[in-house]
């Protein structure tokens, strides 16, 4: 690891808690060369200095890290089984679920869970918590307005039922907002709530080093009640669930025995 960009590391950790060497060296390195490139920055500590001053910069920065690319019903075969198979076995366990959303970006994902999670109650009795690193994406979570090719795996049913179109845009009806609560969290700094029924993670593991993952994993073990269930992206899948009290329920969908 070049000295430059192991300062680098030393500096972001000490002044936001993130620790990039959790991170995949060369993916990130690659991610984060070409922003502070593009900028007009010749090494990692003149793109430091500069980040520490410019609140944009460090704000690009902060997206540029965490790769906020996320759409509703990511995965449509995934989510179905969600709803067939996953969550009415959980609702025989416990009718009111307690749900988390980590990781999840501008909002996509926390949205889709309370959209499947109305088909089994009112949406007066969904709470799912969503968190994520990146504020800016919290706040466009938050506004819960999304452009088109955002909906291209959403059933056509739900896509009438809970989005407004608004020009080239959709929005999230406002009912379906007030089902998630957001919150920012560092997932490899911060401790968890626990005693989930289900835990939604995907698509961010594969951007860990395997030490950080085995962390985490054991984190969402920790988080989730007897027979809860972490799901798991598409290229995610957990080859020794049992380290962590977990058994395969389905493909990406880990139960805590």
């Amino acid at each position: 690891m070049s000295q430059d960009y192991l300062d680098f590391i030393t500096n972001v950790k000490r002044k936001t808690g993130i620790d990039l060497a959790l991170y995949k060296e060369a993916q990130m390195k690659r991610r984060l060369t070409s922003l502070y490139e593009k900028r007009g920055f010749k090494d990692f500590n003149d793109f430091y200095k500069a980040m520490t001053s410019d609140q944009k910069l460090f704000d690009e920065f902060l997206d540029r890290m965490t790769i906020n690319v996320s759409e509703f019903y990511r995965n449509a075969v995934r989510w179905k089984v969600l709803q067939e198979k996953i969550l009415p076995k959980l609702l025989k366990q416990n009718k009111r679920l307690k749900v988390w959303s980590a990781a999840c970006s501008t909002g996509e994902e926390p949205y889709s869970l309370a959209m499947v999670l109305s088909n089994f109650m009112s949406l007066s009795d969904v709470s799912i918590l969503a968190t994520d690193l990146d504020s800016n994406a919290i706040s466009r979570a938050k506004a819960g307005i999304y452009p088109e090719r955002s909906l291209q795996e959403v059933p056509l049913d739900i896509k009438a039922k809970y989005f407004q179109k608004d020009g080239m845009f959709y929005k999230v009806e406002d009912a379906v907002k007030k089902t998630v609560t957001f919150k920012k969290q560092n997932l490899l700094a911060d401790n968890f709530e626990q005693n989930f029924d289900l835990i939604v993670c995907r698509n961010v593991m594969i951007y860990f080093t395997d030490e950080a993952k085995d962390v985490l994993y054991h984190k969402f073990s920790r988080a989730l009640k007897p027979g809860g269930v972490l799901f798991v992206g598409s290229t995610e899948q957990i080859f020794n669930p049992q380290t962590y009290q977990f058994e395969t329920e389905d493909t990406f969908f880990y139960r805590k025995v």
